[in-house]
This record gives structure tokens, sequence and C-alpha cells, in this order.
């Protein structure tokens, strides 16, 4: 398995950003909020919004659907 690390200080990888966006998280804050990336250094909150703007929540909105969806506590 191929691990691509999105935030090295705290080990999250490019997919379970990706899981937390298909669970709702559509903004880096939100991510932060779920697993802490972004939250220290910050150097991964570009990253980040890039998967999230190619991401499910970007397609939920354009279709006018609601996309905050309550998170799980991943930490």
């Amino acid at each position: 398995m191929n691990r691509v690390y999105v935030c090295s200080c705290f080990g999250i990888t490019e997919q379970q950003v990706k899981q937390h966006a298909d669970g709702g998280a559509c903004t880096p804050r939100q991510i932060a909020s779920a697993c802490k990336a972004g939250t220290d250094c910050g150097s991964c909150v570009r990253r980040i919004q890039a998967i999230l703007g190619r991401g499910s929540c970007r397609d939920l909105a354009d279709r006018g659907e609601p996309v905050l969806t309550e998170l799980e506590d991943a930490a």
C-alpha cells in the first residue's frame, strides 16, 4: 500500500483526508477538526485545499445538496 502523507506533523495521509471529505468535511478547518491536519506548522493546508477542491463536497455543492454532516472523532 502506497501512503502519501499530507500532514507530516500528525501523520495524516491523503486517503484519510479524502475519507473525512467523503464524510462531509469541506474546508481545511473541518479537516483540522476531524484529524488535526493543518493545525501545527500549516504547510499542508494548501495540499488539503487542493484535495478538497476536487472532492465530493464540490460535487454536492454543485448539485445544491447539503454538504455538512456530523464528523466522527477520528483522532
